[in-house]
Order: structure tokens, then sequence, then C-alpha cells
């Protein structure tokens, strides 16, 4: 499965929290990202591309430390991600 770049254009932090075994507090949150292109090393696949960039979606993932919430970060988006919007 393909792997995508994208930026954070926003970030919504949920209620839902967990501590992992070593007591970091971890919160839901959803991103807001922008698609910008495919991951290094990813096939050029000019045809997904012209599909899906600019595209905004939105991803679920779990944060805890501070470079987690960094609005305009680039992030690679795993295929499980990408798996949901591309079908």
């Amino acid at each position: 499965m393909v792997r995508l770049r994208g930026t954070i254009l926003n970030i919504e932090r949920t209620a839902e929290k967990k501590k992992d075994d070593e007591g970091i507090v971890w919160e839901k949150c959803i991103f807001d990202v922008k698609i910008d292109g495919l991951s290094k090393g990813a096939d050029n696949n000019k045809a997904l591309l012209k599909k899906v960039i600019g595209k905004k979606v939105k991803v679920v993932r779990w944060c805890a430390f501070d470079w987690h919430y960094k609005i305009g970060s680039k992030i690679t988006l795993e295929p499980e991600e990408v798996k949901s919007f591309l079908e």
C-alpha cells in the first residue's frame, strides 16, 4: 500500500485519554491533513497523485508529547490511514 505525505492543518483534541505502562498519558486527537504528495521511497504513481494531491482528510492518532500537536508539521500517513479515503 502507498504512503502519502501531508501537512497538519488543524488538531482537534478529544476527551478520550489512556495511560501507558510507563505512566505517559495519551490523548486521542483528530488531525485535519492536506495531502502534499508521496512519502520518500514510494513509487511515483502519477495517477494516484492527481487523485489525492491537495485533498483534505481526517486522521485519528494518539498524542502525548508537544511535537505531536504542531500545526504545519509534515506527517507521513500510514497505509491503514490512506486506505479509508482511497476506496
